[in-house]
């Protein structure tokens, strides 16, 4: 009996066996791998792998997986500023040396006449062929990349039919040039050694008087006895001028090669004062109608003293 007692019965040591192996099972890893106080094994802190309100960082996406979304991203922006801002053009011929040489690249400002800019005296523009300019030109045939790199604005197209000028003229000008002088706008003779080719004469053949109708332009390139410009399409349509919205824009900067890099500004004989042409007189100002108002003032005067005089008699 005292055996079966014994065995009935839970001795003071084997409670507190019991008594510890409950406290072992408490101390026992979960599932996940962290203990009910919230530690893993190896020491760190639950929170510290999932943050403080016990979300899991997300990863970080790797360089190779955003590389396309960032080479569209840049395709866009390149074909929105060749649409919008500036374009890049190569120069095909030597019309316009010594100012652009054959090969060079100019960059185009295309956002000016988007806010209504119209071209002006002196500027050297790029402009699509009217009609008949570039009849017999060669152009080149591209292959698939140059014409992609083309289209987004990364290289010069080399298929559209452009030319690039200097502007002489504008609406509303005269223009006209006697064989071996000057040209001459709107009565005034222009000095065009800033930027004529060394050696070339401004006019080699007469033409003109020319007036330029309004929204329209004169082009002449720098190097006079090698440009086929406005004098040498007098027999087309528009009688060698070219339309405003014509006009791609206006070239501001040499920027290829590097040895060549310079900007295109205005030359100051464009600025010469007395180059706008005469503005016709108003009505008001002709001779029949001064002689109107000399008769019709002295009337008008006497009027008013006369009715003047009657209010003070009454």
């Amino acid at each position: 009996m005292a055996v079966g007692a014994r065995s009935g019965h839970d001795g003071p040591e084997d409670r507190a066996d019991g008594a510890r192996g409950e406290n072992v099972t408490e101390e026992n890893t979960s599932g996940d791998g962290t203990s009910s106080s919230g530690e893993r094994p190896d020491g760190t802190d639950e929170t510290d792998a999932t943050g403080e309100n016990g979300a899991r960082p997300r990863k970080q996406r790797s360089f190779w997986k955003e590389l396309p979304l960032l080479i569209g991203i840049a395709l866009i922006l390149a074909l929105l500023i060749k649409t919008f801002l500036v374009q890049a053009f190569s120069i095909p011929s030597e019309s316009m040396m010594n100012t652009l040489k054959k090969g060079d690249r100019v960059l185009v400002d295309k956002l000016t006449p988007w806010f209504g800019s119209e071209p002006e005296r002196g500027e050297v523009v790029v402009f699509h062929d009217p009609g008949g300019w570039l009849e017999t030109a060669e152009t080149p045939k591209p292959n698939a990349v140059q014409k992609f790199l083309s289209f987004i604005g990364l290289m010069p197209s080399a298929e559209e039919k452009d030319l690039i000028k200097r502007v002489i003229a504008v609406g509303g000008d005269t223009v006209s040039c006697k064989e071996g002088g000057k040209v001459v706008l709107n009565g005034k003779e222009l000095d065009e050694s800033a930027y004529l080719y060394p050696g070339s004469v401004p006019c080699q053949d007469s033409f003109g008087p020319v007036k330029v109708p309004q929204d329209r332009i004169w082009v002449m390139g720098d190097n006079r006895q090698n440009s086929l410009d406005s004098r040498f399409h007098q027999e087309l349509p528009g009688g060698g001028t070219i339309a405003d919205d014509q006009v791609v824009g206006r070239a501001v900067v040499v920027a290829w090669p590097v040895t060549r890099w310079a900007t295109l500004p205005v030359p100051d004989v464009f600025d010469q004062p007395g180059l706008n042409p005469a503005a016709a007189l108003p009505a008001a100002a002709t001779p029949a109608t001064a002689a109107g108002f000399a008769v019709a003032l002295p009337l008008v005067l006497w009027r008013r003293k006369k009715r003047a005089a009657r209010h003070t008699a009454e």
